[in-house]
């Protein structure tokens, strides 16, 4: 098994785990120290390529699951631009304006996005 600071050894949907807290804070300790990848790996418990990958940061964490959102944080500011323009339009005036300006949603994702901004 893994030493005592954490565990890898454990799978979550096919993925290994993230380093944890402590594992990071060994890392960086040992790295500063100068000492070698392989023995900061079996210090923290994990492989010499997490290691590397923390040490040149390229190891940010999990990337998103799920579904992709169909609306960018641009498509979506312009929504909100629109709500804030026209506060007594109903939801459907909204979507059209929204669908026009060239935005693929749905009017339920439209409704999810102005929720989201604190109106209904």
């Amino acid at each position: 098994m893994v030493s005592q600071f954490g565990s890898l050894g454990y799978t979550i949907m096919g993925k290994t785990a993230d380093l944890t807290v402590v594992q990071r804070t060994i890392i960086d300790t040992l790295h500063k120290e100068g000492k070698q990848q392989t023995f900061i790996a079996k210090e923290a418990g994990c492989s010499q390529s997490a290691v590397s990958k923390h040490v040149n940061r390229k190891l940010s964490g999990r990337k998103k699951c799920g579904r992709k959102r169909c609306t960018t944080n641009r498509e979506n500011r312009s929504l909100e631009r629109l709500v804030k323009q026209n506060r007594f339009k109903n939801l459907g005036e909204l979507h059209k304006e929204w669908t026009e300006a060239g935005v693929k949603a749905s009017r339920a994702t439209t409704h999810r996005r102005v929720k989201k901004f604190g109106y209904e």
